[in-house]
């Protein structure tokens, strides 16, 4: 239900868990026993006995929801954590040697990037390419500053 917010937060470089299927019961306790905000679009869910810290995401949409999340939990939304975590399973990523990366990678990068991260968990590895890019474009377009959401300019 939340994928795409998920996602969105590991790119800004948060840690974050994310479920596609789950049982109630199952999330709950993983939620307790981990200390961790639930971030769910389940009204029913965050009206459980001792469901503990969460934000109830309001909207549909994965901007809005992005948003949402930033203020109530004020997010420090910074260029320097940006891909710093795998997006598959949201490990932190460690810098990889070319060496490392070939093989790895396609031709056409191995032969035009010389900076790679990798995830020791699912083996994936990360450069920065034009899809860094468009994310970067996507967060400047959101409004985010260090204290979270910036108003858009009056005038």
């Amino acid at each position: 239900m939340l994928g795409r917010l998920a996602r969105w937060l590991r790119i800004l470089g948060f840690d974050t868990w994310y479920f596609r299927e789950i049982d109630d019961r199952e999330l709950l306790k993983l939620h307790a026993d981990s200390g961790r905000v639930l971030l769910t679009r389940d009204t029913q869910l965050v009206q459980c006995r001792g469901v503990g810290g969460h934000v109830l995401v309001r909207s549909d949409g994965w901007e809005d929801q992005l948003r949402q999340v930033v203020v109530a939990l004020s997010l420090d939304v910074c260029p320097e954590r940006m891909l710093t975590r795998c997006l598959l399973c949201n490990l932190p990523l460690e810098n990889l040697a070319s060496e490392e990366a070939y093989g790895r990678i396609p031709d056409y990068v191995a032969g035009s990037m010389f900076a790679f991260r990798g995830c020791r968990s699912c083996d994936k590895v990360y450069w920065a390419g034009t899809h860094r890019k468009r994310m970067e474009e996507v967060v400047s377009m959101l409004r985010f500053d260090r204290k979270g959401v910036q108003e858009p300019p009056t005038g």
